[in-house]
């Protein structure tokens, strides 16, 4: 695969994570209405909660698209997706996306940041 190649789809994956967790999950969280009330409480949540993790979500994207923090943001949107795996799972919930969307998240980093992949493969 060239350079360009790997560019391309590196930050075409970049993007489609940014916009899928931006746009869909942060911003459902901010202007989800009472709907995401029961849930949250289900979660042992208060209501207000959403808004501090709908934060905490951009926060993470925005550190994963700047290519200087990018591997930070890596690490950081792991960690909250890891987090999601573990709450759905603690309530008898399908995982299964929250599973997709990290595997996403580490193609993308390895396709992205060379030196993170010499530094956990080894290579």
């Amino acid at each position: 695969m060239t350079n360009k190649t790997k560019n391309i789809l590196a930050w075409s994956l970049t993007i489609l994570i940014s916009a899928f967790m931006i746009f869909d999950s942060a911003a459902g969280k901010f202007f989800g209405g009472p709907a995401l009330q029961p849930m949250f409480h289900k979660y042992g949540l208060g209501s207000n909660m959403r808004y501090y993790i709908g934060a905490l979500e951009v926060f993470c994207t925005i550190v994963f698209l700047i290519p200087r923090t990018g591997v930070i943001g890596t690490l950081l949107l792991a960690a909250y997706m890891g987090g999601a795996i573990v709450t759905h799972l603690e309530h008898d919930e399908s995982f299964v996306f929250q599973i997709v969307i990290s595997a996403l998240i580490w193609i993308c980093a390895f396709i992205r940041f060379p030196e993170l992949t010499e530094r956990v493969l080894g290579k």
